[in-house]
């Protein structure tokens, strides 16, 4: 039970409950059935919120970590740096999704986390996490189903790199964002890219070239319309054609 005690940096019920709506941490509370203390609490936690314009860093690789940063808008990237100096992106993370439980299990920060758009995050002091966790247990089997999905998340990108052609690598991962942009109440087949060629290129192991030569072939197609950054998805089913059987980057 929740004690009486007044808390600090305190957020009106309505205001927390429409915030974590579009958050990742919407799957730690809403569906849970919180009582008003129970949101006040996770509230409190929360609350520190963060900008970072584009091109800044949210963290660095080696980093102490401290904290897990919920994205509440914007698009940012990771990334490692390779020994030839080159930048290798590991993965591309939009609004209502996590960013550092890569640190969790070395207490630093595996990897670069750098804005690819003006974004907000709220940052979330993992020792509160755990603190409060203690006292309403249900958030942690959620945050552990969290942690399980980024798993089989990697788990697809080995996949990929490892059994896809090209064309059917694009495929994938713009199946991938029509499908995050569609759950996000965004439509899932006209989207702005927030990355660059170059970027989609070291994500999916392949050279700009090739990534270039794919996108016309879809286009010539008509499977797709590109204008610059902007896509138009014109025949879904005949992408997921292209996709194959495979289901990599859930």
């Amino acid at each position: 039970m929740l004690h009486n005690t007044p808390l600090r940096n305190h957020l009106d019920i309505s205001h927390i409950r429409s915030s974590c709506a579009t958050c990742s941490l919407r799957e730690l509370c809403l569906p849970v059935g919180l009582n008003d203390d129970e949101i006040q609490v996770l509230g409190d936690v929360v609350s520190h919120k963060r900008k970072i314009q584009r091109g800044g860093y949210l963290h660095h690789t080696g980093a102490k970590f401290q904290s897990l940063f919920a994205i509440r808008s914007g698009f940012l990237k990771t990334c490692v740096l390779e020994q030839d100096g080159r930048q290798q992106v590991t993965g591309f993370h939009m609004t209502g999704e996590l960013l550092g439980l890569d640190a969790i299990s070395t207490d630093t920060h595996t990897c670069d986390a750098i804005a690819l758009e003006d974004s907000e995050v709220c940052e979330i002091p993992f020792a509160k996490l755990e603190e409060i966790s203690r006292i309403i247990p249900s958030l942690m089997r959620h945050f552990h189903k969290m942690m399980s999905r980024e798993i089989v998340r990697d788990h697809g990108v080995m996949l990929l790199l490892g059994s896809m052609k090209a064309e059917e690598r694009l495929a994938t991962f713009l199946l991938n964002l029509s499908r995050r942009f569609l759950v996000r109440g965004y439509s899932e087949s006209d989207f702005n890219l927030r990355m660059t060629r170059e970027e989609i290129g070291s994500y999916l192991g392949l050279k700009l070239e090739t990534v270039s030569r794919a996108f016309s072939k879809l286009q010539d197609e008509d499977i797709i319309t590109v204008d610059n950054k902007h896509i138009r998805i014109n025949d879904i089913a005949r992408l997921r054609m292209k996709m194959g059987n495979s289901s990599c980057i859930t």
